[in-house]
């Protein structure tokens, strides 16, 4: 009986037997080696043939005829072979074999008939194709005969060839580089004969990747047309973050051209601001005369915050630039979603549900002056630009929370009012007038203040602010003076306005003023200037810090002149060189901190991987003390005996000498050694010791400040880059674990500023555990950043953290106020404003945003000294209102063209990659539709659902989008 298959798997075989089956012997190998060899009668005959034309073609013949014919027809049989994208074509595989004697015989022809030939030119060309397949070790044979051969007949040969042809330009090219004959321009030349069959066949890429290996990327624009153009320029773009300088501005500077050859004016527009070259965004206004177009132009540039002045004489365009309808559009927004009820920060604290196990859900410390303030920040956060509370405008005493606060705590709480009617000026003004006659300084100050905060990114011809703040710059009174001061800065931010130059300049340089307002006045203008290299204020900072005394140079305020000279660089990484050599001068621990960031400003979003290597390299350095001590443990045991012995012995011999020189100045004075004098040179060396602990102490706070700075420099640079986004990631993680305290200290900081508005659980999970830190300023600024990461998200899941973070802190006033502060910007404007520094579909990074930003990261590197000072003399709680400047809408208003709200359907979904996919694939996934106007959360994307009715001037639809009917549109009765 045969065994079944089930008792064949049962039989147990040897391991004998299965190694003997498994290894191949000779005799199984020489009967394989024919079936190898086996070809289908189909194959066989091809074989024959060819090998017959080959045979002819090595026959001597008088005939060029003859030739013709037969090259003919060797190349009419690898043209017309067929086979699969991983296999190499028969009539290619089987011809192999014989490419040596082939190359023999090319030259024998061109010996006999010469190289230009039309017969030899003809067989260069077939020549090229069969070096494809044969390992030519590095000599370009392809390359070789295909310059020897017709530029004619180079697309005849298919795709494969191309992108082998391609590759060897590109290894060809580098070679050559300074190479005196006219090699470089063939190469060139023969590219550009290339680039059109890329372009034509979809490999768009491919065509960009040979024009960079040859650097003539600017050559582009001549060979795209309508149907290559958009995916051309969406490759090219999506390749400038991995691009070294200046290949990234080459590309740019490429996509603009093509943009604007075809317009397409909003995109052309975006890459402007992207290069920062405002005659780039003054070309694209002068292409075209259309001024709903520059209407539409100018709500791209108004979310830049840009200070661009229009160049025709319609206002209403130079009014979209400038924001003047911005409160307008967001209180549609606010009515439409129904938000318009103002609430109060019980609301969003809910403590019934914070954690009463301990029976400490509310507490007799609520209802302190801290908490208080605490409140008002919350609450014009949770309120920002409603106009509308229920805290501080209240019905029976305007005045009445302002005064729960105390000192200093005033000046904040009157200044949210400013916030309350964020972008409406005139409303906002008249609020807050009441305020400036108040007989207390602190409300008055809080009033200023208000004046800049509602005046922030819109910029109408009046300038009410500067009009307002102007004569509080020189006032007697330091709390005035330096309200007037911020205020001016976060109404300007921004804008190059030449007024508040003229004012806030000299202040920097007056040593008869206070240093810390010197220092606010030089962050305020860093502001203003952002990004502009202004040589004058950088003269004036530099010619401060060489010129101001050792000590005021260790003030904690001093951080803020040297971030103001970083912010002036903002983005400028050609530029940076001279000023970081004049920052060389500087003799003074502050030096390092200066260097750090200016640089990290100007390659801020580049995504810069030398720039991050070299910062992470300044968060290794150890201080000097640690660095003693593993050399200590680098030693061995006899070597560290011996230098501890050594020690010892120097000590006792300068004791012996002390003694033996002080018996005859006690035998001359007749003091003893107990006397007077011993008492008062000990207390002098005392007094001596102390000054030098201080000073080395204040040396060693200003040697980890910069790698503090570091950590934040690495997001600063990393964010422009979805990869280095997530390497940053792990980073802090490292430095979390082996950083010193300082860098500790930044790292939620850096987090916060790397993840803004977008709340990813693996981030805010991570700083959730960071919250809990033995070290409470680390534990403050986690955090702030899980409020940061999810700003204006109203994220369930962070907003319960922080919930049980008010619990656990609840007898904690500095972290409790932290928790507060993180729990009213997680709810932003209710859940409808954002800080991230990205706008345009993250395209572009807003200077002013991130200058913001970094900002309050920078000076909460040191919490207790501003953030969560007590202090009644500085001005240190409204530096929160830096934040004002990055705050923006996150919506979609669309309008008409007279500019006033429409409602349309959209599909609102999460953002596709469509770089280099085939046709014309979906750039969004997973979208809901909805009506107008909408929110859209981070990575996501907005499409028009009916195309054919509206017509949408912005590629984009993101912000204020103008919409104008398709005359062709018919409506169709269903």
């Amino acid at each position: 009986m045969a065994p079944t298959k089930e008792s064949k798997a049962q039989e147990p075989t040897s391991s004998k037997d299965s190694d003997v089956s498994s290894v191949p012997t000779s005799a199984t190998k020489k009967e394989k080696a024919p079936k190898e060899e086996e070809l289908s009668e189909e194959d066989q005959h091809l074989k024959d043939e060819l090998e017959l034309l080959v045979e002819r073609l090595n026959e001597p013949s008088e005939s060029l005829e003859l030739y013709d014919k037969y090259l003919s027809a060797l190349k009419t049989f690898i043209k017309d072979s067929t086979t699969s994208m991983t296999a190499v074509p028969k009539p290619l595989k089987f011809l192999r074999p014989h490419f040596p004697s082939f190359t023999e015989l090319y030259d024998k022809w061109v010996e006999r008939f010469g190289k230009d030939s039309l017969i030899v030119v003809k067989f260069a060309d077939v020549l090229s194709v069969l070096a494809m397949t044969y390992s030519d070790d590095g000599k370009k044979e392809s390359l070789k005969y295909r310059l020897l051969s017709s530029d004619e007949t180079i697309a005849d040969w298919g795709h494969e060839y191309m992108r082998h042809l391609a590759l060897e330009i590109g290894e060809a090219y580098q070679e050559q580089l300074g190479a005196e004959d006219d090699s470089i321009d063939v190469l060139i030349q023969l590219s550009l004969k290339i680039v059109p069959f890329f372009l034509e066949h979809n490999a768009e890429a491919d065509a960009v990747d040979l024009l960079l290996e040859i650097e003539s990327i600017d050559k582009l624009p001549e060979y795209v047309d309508e149907s290559t153009f958009a995916r051309v320029c969406l490759y090219m773009v999506s390749c400038v973050p991995l691009l070294a300088p200046p290949d990234d501005k080459s590309f740019l500077h490429t996509a603009y051209a093509i943009y604007l050859s075809h317009n397409q004016l909003t995109q052309a527009l975006t890459l402007a601001v992207k290069l920062d070259d405002e005659e780039l965004i003054k070309q694209v206004f002068e292409v075209t005369d259309d001024e709903l177009i520059h209407k539409q132009l100018g709500l791209i540039l108004s979310q830049q915050k840009n200070s661009f002045k229009y160049p025709g004489e319609n206002q209403d365009v130079q009014d979209t630039i400038s924001n003047v309808k911005l409160h307008e559009y967001y209180h549609y927004l606010v009515k439409e979603l129904n938000l318009l009820d103002p609430k109060v920060p019980e609301d969003i604290y809910k403590s019934h549900l914070e954690n009463a196990k301990f029976g400490l859900g509310t507490s007799g410390s609520i209802d302190s002056a801290k908490q208080n303030l605490a409140a008002a920040f919350v609450n014009t956060f949770i309120n920002l630009g409603y106009g509308t509370d229920k805290l501080i405008q209240t019905e029976e005493d305007n005045k009445s929370w302002i005064y729960k606060t105390k000192g200093l705590g005033m000046v904040s709480t009157t200044a949210s009012l400013g916030s309350l009617h964020q972008w409406n000026i005139s409303d906002g003004l008249q609020a807050l007038d009441k305020y400036t006659f108040s007989s207390e300084d602190e409300i008055k100050a809080g009033a200023l203040l208000g004046y800049g905060i509602v005046s922030a990114n819109v910029h109408d011809d009046v300038e009410a602010a500067l009009a307002l703040l102007q004569e509080y710059v020189t006032s007697p009174s330091k709390l005035l003076q330096a309200s007037a001061i911020n205020g001016l800065g976060i109404a300007f931010a921004g804008s190059s306005n030449e007024e508040v130059l003229n004012l806030l300049l000299p202040l920097i340089t007056d040593f008869d003023v206070s240093l810390e307002i010197s220092c606010l006045a030089a962050l305020a203008l860093g502001h203003v200037f952002v990004g502009t290299c202004h040589g004058e204020i950088t003269a004036n900072i530099l010619q401060t810090l060489l010129e101001r005394d050792f000590t005021q140079l260790t003030n904690k305020f001093v951080k803020f002149m040297s971030l103001g000279l970083g912010l002036l660089y903002m983005g400028k990484t050609e530029q940076v060189e001279d000023v970081l050599e004049t920052i060389e001068a500087i003799a003074h621990p502050i030096s390092k901190t200066l260097k750090v960031l200016v640089n990290i400003c100007a390659y801020a979003g580049t995504g810069n991987v030398l720039q991050i290597q070299s910062l992470l390299q300044m968060c290794t350095a150890k201080p000097k003390d640690d660095s003693a001590e593993e050399k200590k443990l680098e030693q061995s045991e006899e070597d560290q005996l011996k230098a501890e012995n050594k020690d010892k012995t120097d000590d006792t011999e300068a004791d012996v000498e002390m003694e033996d020189a002080s018996i005859p100045a006690a035998a001359e004075t007749g003091v003893s050694d107990t006397g007077i004098k011993k008492e008062e040179s000990t207390k002098e060396d005392k007094d001596d010791t102390k000054e030098e602990e201080d000073d080395e102490e204040k040396d060693e706070e200003e040697e980890e400040l910069y790698q503090g700075i570091a950590v934040l420099g690495l997001a600063c640079i990393a964010m422009g880059e979805d990869i280095g986004q997530d390497m940053s990631l792990r980073h802090f993680s490292h430095l979390m674990h082996y950083g010193n305290a300082s860098i500790r200290r930044a790292v939620p900081l850096a987090m916060g500023l790397v993840s803004t508005s977008n709340p990813q659980m693996k981030v805010f999970d991570t700083l959730s555990r960071y919250s809990h830190d033995p070290d409470l300023e680390v534990a403050q600024n986690a955090i702030y950043s899980m409020g940061l990461v999810g700003a204006g998200t109203n994220n369930a899941r962070l907003a319960q953290l922080l919930r049980q973070l008010a619990s656990y802190y609840i007898k904690s006033p500095d972290s409790l106020f932290m928790v507060r502060i993180a729990q009213g910007i997680l709810h932003l404007g209710k859940g409808t404003l954002t800080l991230t520094p990205f706008n345009s579909e993250r395209s572009i990074l807003s200077k002013v945003s991130l200058a913001s930003l970094l900002t309050i990261s920078v000076a909460l590197l040191d919490p207790k000294a501003f953030i969560l000072s007590d202090s009644v003399t500085e001005t240190t709680h409204q530096l929160l209102y830096y934040l004002i400047p990055a705050v923006k809408p996150r919506m979609l208003v669309t309008v008409d063209e007279d500019l006033n709200p429409i409602k349309v359907n959209v599909r609102v979904g999460q953002a596709v990659d469509v770089v280099g996919q085939a046709g014309k694939p979906k750039t969004i996934t997973g979208w809901v539709t909805q009506s107008t106007p909408v929110l859209l959360n981070y990575g996501e994307r907005a499409e028009l659902e009916n195309t054919e009715e509206w017509i949408s001037l912005s590629s984009s639809l993101d912000g204020v989008v103008i919409l104008k009917k398709n005359p062709e549109y018919m409506e169709v009765d269903a």
